[in-house]
């Protein structure tokens, strides 16, 4: 296919990526406003709030690799559309959960949906658009998704306070639905006609066992302390991990082809996309919670405090995909972390005491002026960087390096801020551990922006690289 910018068909393929994905952003938005509800309902500590976020981040992350290599090869709508079914199915099982512990497994089953679907929606993109106006069509995507975003928040902040937060899983249902009619009628099939035999389900056996060991010793060590389950899943993490790599090295038909990593290119905005996503997912999870706990917001009054970010977001993403691909993305990947740096030093002035016109909204202001920069050139930087036969492996790479990050991130920063138990429940604690993590996730970022600079700068517009 080679659809260009403008066309109802083009229109009709970009709508649907948009609210496949946007569903996601939606569900993460909602989630994180609605942890505290959540926490009070069950009784739940540091730690089940953390698996209620990680059990879903870990499927993600854990199988979104294998995702996008099913959809080169089964057919990317095909995997995208069976990925909303499961999705929107998944959210209604997390509606009528009555435990922690119920409602962790059901996150853990939206998570598989959430890798069958969203590696495919760039994948679409990547190999329906013509190349010159691919990296718009990433930024409108980037752009547009934003919406979902920005109502997100305010439509879980509504829910929450005036019901439930139950309705925020619920909300998806008739999203799915919706998604999926569309896909049927708009997006065309593509798959890879030349790969061959069968998808490395060794390989993501291996990576999830391996995420899952390591991210249960980072969750539960700081409350066990280092006892037989902690040790055991760190080792038995460990070396599931280092199978994964030896597998990946030898099988013939990878999940990570390891011809991808000798692009330079490709390394250095994976590496950013790590750290961007393992700031912004532990920043914005952990400021919902200071503004409830410490500043006395309410979930709609916490939830709306960030929509100005996404509005900056919606309203720049798509220009500046357009202006990474004709002047080159190197510079936005060194400015743009930059600025989200910037946004997360001025948060260390939102607290107790803080108002939102002085403290809060020019933090989220320069915060979203970042991502705005910094997003759609990265993922266009890692889609372009890599053949075209490779888009959904691309896509499931960067995608599962961003929710790695953001679970990594989930994982460590409570107890790297000294959260934990039910300590999130006291302001002064929270507060500390707040400013804590502002600065951690600040300088992960600025690491980020340094190594941007060894980017090529015409990535963008140079010819895809042939396939090994």
């Amino acid at each position: 296919m080679d659809l260009r910018w403008g066309t109802p068909a083009a229109r009709g393929v970009l709508a649907t990526t948009i609210l496949g994905s946007g569903m996601v952003m939606l569900d993460g938005s909602v989630v994180n406003v609605a942890l505290p509800r959540i926490g009070t309902e069950f009784g739940a500590s540091v730690a089940g709030l953390q698996w209620i976020l990680d059990g879903y981040l870990l499927a993600l992350a854990s199988l979104i690799l294998v995702a996008g290599s099913l959809g080169d090869r089964y057919g990317r709508r095909r995997v995208f559309v069976i990925g909303v079914v499961w999705f929107g199915a998944a959210s209604a099982l997390c509606g009528l959960a009555t435990s922690t512990e119920v409602l962790v497994v059901s996150r853990v089953l939206q998570g598989i949906g959430g890798a069958l679907l969203t590696p495919g929606s760039l994948a679409i993109l990547q190999s329906v658009f013509h190349r010159e106006d691919r990296a718009r069509a990433i930024g409108a995507w980037s752009g547009l998704g934003g919406i979902a975003a920005a109502a997100g928040p305010l439509i879980g902040g509504l829910l929450v306070q005036l019901w439930s937060w139950r309705l925020a899983f619920l909300v998806n249902v008739p999203v799915a639905v919706v998604c999926v009619l569309l896909a049927l009628r708009f997006v065309p099939e593509t798959r890879d006609e030349q790969v061959t035999g069968h998808p490395d389900y060794l390989g993501s056996v291996l990576g999830a066992l391996g995420l899952a060991g390591v991210t249960a010793a980072l969750v539960e060590g700081p409350v066990r302390g280092l006892d037989w389950l902690v040790v055991g899943s760190a080792v038995g993490g460990a070396l599931a991990l280092a199978a994964f790599l030896l597998v990946q090295r030898r099988h013939h038909d990878p999940l990570v082809p390891p011809g991808l990593f000798t692009s330079h290119t490709f390394a250095v905005a994976n590496l950013l996309t790590l750290v961007m996503y393992a700031a912004l997912g532990g920043v914005l999870v952990l400021m919902v919670l200071q503004l409830q706990v410490s500043l006395g917001y309410s979930p709609t009054a916490a939830a709306v405090s960030s929509a100005p970010m996404t509005l900056v977001m919606l309203t720049l993403s798509s220009r500046s995909g357009a202006l990474a691909a004709r002047w080159g993305p190197r510079w936005f990947l060194v400015v743009g972390p930059l600025l989200v740096a910037a946004g997360m030093l001025l948060m260390l002035r939102i607290t107790p005491g803080a108002t939102y016109l002085g403290s809060v909204l020019p933090a989220v202001l320069v915060f979203g002026l970042g991502l705005a920069t910094t997003v759609a050139p990265v993922t266009a930087t890692v889609l372009a960087a890599a053949p075209d036969r490779y888009a959904g492996t691309a896509s499931g790479v960067n995608n599962a390096i961003a929710r790695t990050g953001t679970l990594l991130a989930v994982a460590v920063l409570p107890a790297a801020a000294g959260l934990t138990g039910t300590a999130y429940q006291d302001p002064r604690a929270m507060t500390a551990g707040w400013q804590t993590s502002l600065v951690i996730c600040a300088t992960l970022v600025a690491l980020g922006s340094a190594a941007a600079l060894t980017i090529r700068d015409n990535v963008l517009a140079a010819p895809a690289p042939a396939a090994d």
